[in-house]
């Protein structure tokens, strides 16, 4: 089976370059920087290697860097931003730093090349940097921006490129022919590989890491990552697995009983434990939501320790982390810690359970197309992305409960309407925000000063991207009129119109 080796400088696209690879039928590995030596990559005998970007210049001191003796492999390469520059850097280039570029940005073909078949002489694509490349020894430019910054190049008789923009990313609307003549048109890469065929692989993998007699206790949500986790693990060590659904009081409305039924669909029977009151007290009043994130990720390990506690044989703690929770919370090699995910970063070492990850290289639709592979029932894998901290982040300001039950109710009004219009699976994630600011209202010929909801609806194929959605008005005023007609304490909706990036899908 060909292999493409995405080298990871802590981007946070880098594991979207590797699923753009597996889209196109070709496996694809995440190896760190760190760990990405001549020796290795011999090892692991690569069709290609792409570098990814990453949040540092390589010109600070200790940035993210490479043996040049990589590049002398004579195995394909493509850098991506971080990528492009550092090889450019390494063949003696210049780097410095400019105005910068974000967002949509128009370049310019100026040098054809087969990694730009199908593309026109003009396209937009996605830019995200302050740096550029000034001076590439040694390489013909093959694209310049509308700002005159080389946007991609070729070294000289080698099969190694570097890209300035993000062909990863779906704002790059050729992106993805790219990368594809990259990989069959210059690396000559065969699509072998399909997600559906990973269930069996991961199973195995479980199986000969738990020991015999070893039990594996399951976190389990009701969401798609959780559900699949527990197949997998109930498939490879069977009545070993210790499934545990704990409700920390902030799940979403009647949600505690659709989640029981759903995993007993699945032949799961989880041991339920409703720690609302002691995860809710020790919210209060707290304003910071990292530091919410940080008390839910101690008081869950806290439960689970408890049940160890009662069960000996327990001696691993099984998770459903994806990709995104990973890289948000700063756990892969030179990534920037955006929010922290109570099942990556927070986990203490009093815990004493070694921890399995199965799906943690993989994104939300990979995670949905092997859990419908297994057999999940379809609302139960495409039931909207939920995370971990629940409510607790839908919350800004200060922590009440009087602004979690809006929150929540607000919340489920949202996918009432969106499921009446028929509008649910056509969109990623829909919910609602309470925040501190009130607005002056008029209720019963009174005035009513109450809470201001945010509603968020978007689009999105994996959570590292999202743009809002453009859902007719007629859905969205229907939304605002039931939420301040059935909850007293509002009186303001608004809609949030922010993509991700700049924005993150969730607010804090």
């Amino acid at each position: 089976m060909d292999k493409v080796v995405v080298i990871s400088f802590g981007g946070q696209y880098a594991h979207l370059i590797a699923r753009r690879v597996r889209e196109a039928g070709v496996y694809s590995e995440i190896l760190p920087y760190t760990e990405a030596t001549p020796d290795r990559l011999r090892e692991l005998g690569p069709s290609a290697l792409i570098l990814s970007g990453g949040p540092a210049s390589v010109y600070e001191e200790n940035a993210p860097s490479i043996d040049p003796r990589i590049l002398e492999l004579g195995v394909p390469v493509l850098g991506i931003c971080y990528g492009h520059q550092l090889i450019a850097k390494l063949l003696g280039g210049v780097v410095a730093r400019g105005k910068g570029e974000y967002g949509r940005t128009l370049v310019r073909i100026v040098s054809r090349d087969p990694v730009f078949d199908g593309w026109g002489d003009e396209e937009y694509v996605w830019m995200s940097h302050a740096d550029y490349v000034a001076e590439v020894p040694g390489a013909e430019i093959l694209a310049v921006s509308e700002n005159g910054y080389v946007a991609a190049y070729r070294v000289r008789g080698r099969p190694i490129y570097g890209v300035q923009f993000h062909p990863e990313v779906r704002h790059t609307p050729k992106g993805v022919v790219l990368l594809r003549n990259f990989l069959f048109k210059v690396a000559g890469a065969r699509a072998t590989w399909r997600v559906e065929d990973l269930a069996q692989q991961l199973v195995e993998d479980i199986r000969r890491r738990v020991g015999p007699g070893e039990k594996v206790l399951v976190a389990v949500s009701g969401g798609v990552d959780s559900t699949v986790t527990a197949v997998l693990v109930k498939r490879a060590v069977g009545d070993r697995l210790v499934a545990v659904f704990v409700n920390h009081g902030l799940l979403r409305e009647d949600e505690a009983e659709e989640v029981l039924r759903n995993l007993r669909r699945v032949g799961i029977e989880p041991v339920y434990i409703d720690a609302s009151e002691r995860f809710l007290s020790k919210l209060e009043g707290v304003e910071d939501c990292e530091e919410r994130r940080r008390i839910i990720g101690e008081e869950f390990a806290k439960v689970f320790k408890e049940v160890v506690e009662k069960d000996p044989a327990i001696r691993w703690l099984a998770q459903g982390t994806t990709y995104p929770d990973v890289i948000e919370s700063g756990a892969a090699a030179g990534a920037d810690r955006i929010k922290s995910h109570h099942n990556v970063a927070a986990l203490p070492s009093w815990l004493g359970l070694k921890v399995l990850e199965p799906l943690r290289n993989l994104y939300k639709d990979e995670v949905r197309r092997l859990g419908i592979a297994l057999g999940i029932p379809e609302e139960v894998v495409y039931r909207h992305p939920f995370p971990g901290p629940g409510l607790a982040v839908r919350v800004i300001g200060r922590f009440t409960r009087e602004k979690l039950e809006i929150v929540r109710r607000a919340s489920r009004i949202v996918e009432d309407v969106l499921r009446a219009h028929g509008l649910y699976r056509s969109v990623w994630q829909a919910f609602a925000v309470v925040g501190d600011d009130k607005w002056v209202g008029v209720k019963g010929d009174r005035r009513s000063v109450g809470y201001i909801v945010t509603i968020r609806i978007v689009e999105s194929e994996d959570a590292m991207t999202a743009d809002w959605a453009r859902i007719p008005h007629e859905v969205i005023d229907e939304i605002a009129r039931r939420i301040t007609t059935e909850i007293p304490q509002v009186t303001m909706v608004t809609y949030a119109v922010t993509t991700k990036p700049p924005a993150t899908i969730e607010p804090c």
